[in-house]
Parts: C-alpha cells; structure tokens; sequence
C-alpha cells in the first residue's frame, strides 16, 4: 500500500486532472503512464493542456486539435508497449475496448488526423469518431423466378475451379507487382491503386484510403477472349427492380455471434478443433498459451503425429503470426510474423481486377484489406438477377485461405495450398448466412440434372 500511495504521490496534478475522464478501470498504471507521457509533451506547446482538459470537460463543444510530434515510425511507446498515439489516448478517454486504427476516422475539422501524415498528429479523442458497420439493404429475391431456362450467365458469375494454377501477385513499397504478366488484368501504379503502410502502419479504412473501393470496382479478370464480352450485352437476365414488391422476398444482412470460424491445416490435414471468432480483432499465431484466449487462435498448442520436418520447421517461423480485424464490414489481414504470409480471397481479388484464385502475398509489417461486406452485397443483387448459380457461386467468396511462409501458385513448386506445410481456411458466417437465406428462397437451380449425369 504504501508502495502506491509513493506512486500517486509523484503523479502531477495535471495528469491526476486528466485521469478523472479516463473511461474504464483496467490498466491502471498503463493509463497512467500514457497520461504523463502526453503532459510532457503537451507542457511544451501553451495552451495545449488546457485545451484537451476543455475537450475531454465538455465534449458536446467543438475544441481545436491537441498535437504532438509523429514519430519516425508513427508510433508511440509506453510502458514496454507501442501503438498509435490516437489509439492510445482514444482507449483511455473514449473507448477502452478499441483494438485497432482500423476502428477509428477522424472528423473533417480535425487539422491533423494520424491519416494526414503530417508532422504533428492529433490525439483529441473528441476529433475521431468510430468506424460503424454500414447497413446493406436487403436483397430482392423473386417469389416467381422469370429467369429464361437454359440461360448462360456473364463471365463474372461463371464458375472458376479452384483447380486453376493460381497466379502470384506481391506485396511491397511499390504497391502490387507480379512475375508473371498475364496475372493482372491491367497495370497498377502506386498512386492510383494501392500503396503500403510502414511496418507499423496498416492500411484504414478512410474513404481517400487506397485500399478503399474505387466509385465502379474494375471487373473480375476473366481469361476468355475479349470477344466473348460483345455477346453479353445479348444475355437477358431478370431486373427485380420491375416485379411488384409483393412478388419479391426481402432478405437482409444479420451480423451473427461468430464473425468467422478459422480451420488450421497442414498439407491436405486439419489438425486441431475449428475456432470460432467472437471477438473482431483475432491473432492467429504459432505460440502455446493454453487459457482458451477468445482473442488468439494458438497453432503452436496443436500436436499432428503425422507431422513431417518441413511442417515443423515451417511452425517454427509462424511466429506472431497473422492478425485478423473485422471493422465497419471489412475484413482485414496484418502480417505479424517475420516472415510472409499468402492470402487467397476472391473478394479481395475481384476489388483489384485480378484472375478470382490469385495468391497474393504479404510481407511483414503489411495489412491488406481482404473482404469488403458493401462489395460483397452488390455481387450478391447483381447474382440474384443471374439464376440460382450465380448466386451458390459467391459461397467461394466466403472462404479465404492463408498460408505461413511457403507460398503456392503458378510462381512456386507448390501449385496448391493443400502443399503448403501450414495454412488456414477462414469461413465468413455473415455473408455466407445470408446467402443461404438468400438460395432458401430462390429454390433450386433450373438447370436439369439426372442421376446419371
């Protein structure tokens, strides 16, 4: 006890000022730390504590930026710990279960928002607001299909196998590049397309973000002949916008209690019970904690009898692993480990114009956005308007795989993930229960089958 009453006893005034708003009773000391760590900061800038104590007193009034210096990397340390100083100092006042900048975007007054990249940065909790999940209509599914029989469907609806050699695609400073040039359906420049975040910096969802959906997604790369595309204009297919409403069943989006469930493999072998996410922020990693963390997936915890010396050497170096956000609809991937990870997501793949099976790889310290639910609902109306195919299709939308460290594709010697020694498969619950409500009320497909066929 006396220990602590030591401790309060250094705390300035104006850190103790600044502690009554603190939100939340965990990690006390943390805070505290945090706190002091800005009061320093803040002392050497007049009238900046002033105006956060005004901020954080009366947060209805409008209050101008409190900034600090970035940092070279664009983090900040305190106690053993980095991390962003608007995400610090927005868990201690506003929000004590925030988990990531990808939950956080600042309000168009703020002057210096962490996104700017400017040389001071604003860490006003009152100057960013959180992401929150957009609402997607529902999808019109016709009571009556009209759809004509024996119809073909458009090239972005028509099944790709996933027995396809994968194409490669990169990830680095100079945005996405691939060995081979058939792999992308046109060039990528760094400044209209994508770019990477600093090894602490992952990517945001803002909407100037360039990882953030372009106002007409290019199309899904297809590799038939660009003549095929004339006849399309030809296709008919069924415009729900034009059926009464009492012959259409509305069918929306619910948000389930698991975002996801994660299956851990190695080879053509699951190993290990299926984890389902609760949380939205998962650490996939290769350590050993045995507390059933609801909140890390631990592959290192799992034995395989079968397992050979390149599975357990490639184990060795999963590491940190991969961290898994799901915000505001979007699902994203940072890799944690010191090596690279390979994400294969057809969502993510269609919003770049890529062939649907492309491998793409991510380097340390880098994060991807890797589905994108407002996306996913405008392919799903569009399907519906295409037949009970088109529709079951996007099921392989659902699924993303990601393997540690080996790679596979038309770049590697292995040319399916089932050869990668350690990979998992990550199931989306709320776009694929949607489209089972969605296929439940479209019936069967109308293409006749036999038992002989």
């Amino acid at each position: 006890m006396t220990s602590l009453n030591s401790l309060f006893s250094f705390t300035s005034p104006a850190v103790k000022k600044l502690l009554g708003w603190k939100q939340g009773d965990e990690e006390e000391k943390w805070a505290e730390k945090a706190v002091d760590s800005l009061v320093k900061k803040l002392k050497k800038k007049k009238g900046a504590i002033e105006e956060l104590e005004k901020a954080l007193s009366m947060p209805g009034q409008p209050s101008k930026c409190v900034t600090i210096p970035r940092s070279l990397d664009g983090r900040l340390q305190v106690s053993h710990r980095k991390g962003l100083p608007h995400v610090i100092y927005c868990r201690v006042w506003r929000w004590p279960d925030l988990q990531s900048h990808h939950e956080l975007k600042p309000l168009e007054f703020c002057e210096y928002p962490f996104s700017a990249k400017q040389k001071e940065v604003c860490i006003n909790p009152y100057h960013y607001k959180r992401v929150e999940s957009p609402v997607l209509p529902p999808v019109l599914v016709p009571r009556h299909s009209e759809y004509p029989p024996g119809h073909p469907m458009l090239n972005s609806f028509t099944p790709v196998a996933d027995t396809t050699m994968p194409h490669n695609v990169s990830f680095s400073a100079q945005g996405f590049t691939s060995p081979s040039p058939n792999a992308l359906s046109s060039s990528l420049s760094v400044s209209s397309q994508i770019s990477v975040p600093s090894p602490t910096t992952s990517v945001n969802s803002a909407p100037n973000s360039p990882f953030g959906l372009s106002e007409t997604p290019p199309p899904a790369y297809s590799p038939q002949d660009d003549s095929q595309h004339g006849s399309e204009s030809n296709h008919q297919s069924m415009d729900t916008s034009t059926i009464p409403a009492g012959d259409v069943a509305p069918v929306t989006y619910q948000e389930p209690q698991y975002w996801c469930s994660i299956a851990y493999y190695e080879l053509n072998s699951r190993v290990g019970e299926v984890f389902h996410a609760q949380n939205h922020s998962i650490v996939v990693d290769g350590f050993t904690d045995p507390s059933n963390n609801q909140s890390r997936f631990c592959l290192g915890l799992l034995s395989n009898v079968n397992r050979n010396s390149t599975i357990e050497n490639t184990r060795r170096h999963i590491g940190k692993g991969i961290h898994l956000y799901y915000v505001g609809g979007e699902v994203y991937a940072e890799c944690l480990s010191d090596s690279a990870i390979f994400v294969q997501s057809r969502n993510c793949n269609h919003s770049h114009g890529f062939h649907p099976t492309t491998v793409c790889k991510i380097p340390p310290g880098c994060s991807l956005k890797i589905f994108n639910n407002q996306e996913f609902a405008h392919l799903l109306t569009d399907a519906v308007n295409h037949g009970f195919e088109a529709v079951y299709e996007l099921t392989k939308m659902c699924t993303i795989r990601t393997s540690f460290v080996k790679g596979w594709g038309a770049e590697y010697h292995r040319q399916d993930v089932t050869s990668t020694p350690c990979w998992i498969e990550i199931h989306l619950h709320g776009p694929l229960q949607w489209l089972d409500k969605v296929l439940t009320q479209m019936g069967s497909p109308h293409n006749p089958i036999s038992s002989v066929s």
